[in-house]
């Protein structure tokens, strides 16, 4: 069943949550991949409540990559154990870097590893 994913989507890219603390070009990435996956999301759920349990558990995995980013590329921060920690209790499978990376670098590395792994 195919469900109207507009609304849905615009709620999910008003969501100031979602990219606060990012810079524009990773804050764009992120809207932009939440979006493109919300609206395959919406053509595999089943009904609205569906769409709606699968569209949460996105924006929950799109605001925990964003705060990776934050934590993980803040200047103000040597050691990187927040993020770290983040990655662990999100169980993010992707790999950590091992040096330091811009943000959009990172946010780019990590949706394209994402979109090449999706979650089960």
């Amino acid at each position: 069943m195919t469900v109207d994913c507009d609304p849905l989507i615009r709620e999910i890219a008003r969501d100031e949550s979602l990219t606060r603390d990012l810079g524009d070009e990773e804050a764009r990435m992120l809207i932009d991949w939440v979006t493109d996956w919300a609206g395959l999301l919406m053509e595999a759920a089943r009904d609205e409540d569906d769409a709606r349990k699968l569209i949460r558990r996105l924006s929950r995995r799109g605001k925990a990559i964003g705060r990776f980013v934050k934590l993980w590329c803040d200047p103000g921060k040597k050691e990187r154990g927040g993020a770290s920690q983040l990655a662990a209790a999100e169980r993010f499978a992707w790999p950590l870097p091992n040096h330091s990376i811009e943000p959009p670098d990172l946010m780019h590395h990590i949706l394209t590893w994402e979109n090449q792994h999706p979650a089960e």
